[in-house]
């Protein structure tokens, strides 16, 4: 049995990252400093035998080194999921240390503790944001050179860099995996739950960010986790970097906007913004070349467009119960 310790464990993926390998009656260690993920979302797990919850910052190394270690005498660890960000990037925008903490040296400390502890196994949630601004080509792993417009994406690009040495090094296996949009529930921000709230709010209309042209490409949170299971079982390298998202041209924030108004408010007035840019560092269109995935035999059972149709449903129901 894998003893699998997640960092940013009660945010939004990892919430359901540790659903599924609970259903395989793995042992899952969730850490979280709580700045963004919610302790609620694992209550359900805590009658669980094969689960911890523990308050950690993992930018502390004193106390993130601490606390694992406390866990890998117990329990030894075999796998780290490092999910733990900064995922406002507004908020990186208007400070910079918030990424550099957040996103880097979570990554930083995380291999730290590794090698102490004599952990060699990591996956790490990287981001499309480490290409920058590309919207004339679907991006494969290769593509280059890498410019990132967001600190965000600056500083998840050094995290890869960080663990490819560290691979050289000391890690036996790291799968990077490049994250497009991700919907889903439990859903705490994002342009869904930014609308329904909106919607809720005012039902006679409500604002987009942005002209509505944005195009991006969108994948449901079950289908990212079981991509990110799947490689990790399946790819065979010891450095291994794979895009996860859907085969389709992704769709746009009018779509994203419209699915919105017709579930939770049908007679709303949808009011666009004049720029073709929602915020400092959004990219208004993007989509990846899956090749290397679909090669290693994964397919997501939704495109974009059935995984915003299913996570505006899941997100109003969501907002509908607060």
């Amino acid at each position: 049995m894998r003893v699998h310790l997640i960092t940013g464990g009660a945010g939004f993926v990892g919430v359901n990252l540790a659903r599924k390998l609970l259903a395989r009656n793995e042992v899952v260690i969730a850490f979280d400093d709580l700045s963004l993920g919610h302790r609620e979302f694992l209550k359900s797990y805590d009658n669980v035998a094969q689960f911890e919850f523990h308050l950690v910052d993992c930018a502390d190394r004193k106390t993130f080194l601490d606390m694992a270690q406390s866990v890998h005498t117990r329990r030894p660890i075999t796998d780290i999921w490092h999910l733990a960000a900064n995922s406002d990037i507004p908020a990186g925008v208007a400070d910079p240390t918030v990424d550099m903490r957040r996103t880097f040296m979570t990554t930083f400390e995380a291999l730290s503790v590794m090698r102490t502890l004599g952990i060699t196994r990591l996956h790490f949630a990287s981001s499309s944001a480490i290409y920058g601004d590309v919207p004339d080509r679907a991006i494969a792993e290769n593509y280059g050179p890498l410019e990132p417009i967001s600190n965000y994406g600056a500083m998840k690009l050094a995290s890869e860099a960080q663990i490819r040495a560290a691979v050289e090094s000391f890690l036996q296996r790291a799968d990077i995996f490049r994250f497009p949009n991700v919907v889903g529930v439990p859903a705490t921000h994002g342009v869904i739950v930014d609308l329904v709230r909106k919607a809720r709010a005012t039902p006679s209309g409500f604002d987009v960010l942005g002209d509505g042209t944005q195009q991006k490409v969108y994948l449901h949170a079950d289908d990212l986790v079981d991509a990110m299971l799947f490689i990790s079982e399946r790819a065979s390298g010891r450095y291994n970097v794979f895009n996860i998202g859907p085969d389709d041209e992704g769709v746009t924030v009018a779509n994203i906007a419209e699915a919105v108004r017709d579930r939770v408010s049908p007679h709303a007035t949808i009011r666009y913004g004049t720029e073709s840019k929602g915020w400092i560092g959004d990219i208004p269109r993007f989509r990846y070349a899956i090749d290397q995935l679909a090669a290693l035999g994964w397919a997501p059972k939704m495109g974009s467009a059935g995984a915003i149709r299913c996570a505006v449903e899941e997100i109003a129901d969501q907002e509908a119960a607060r």
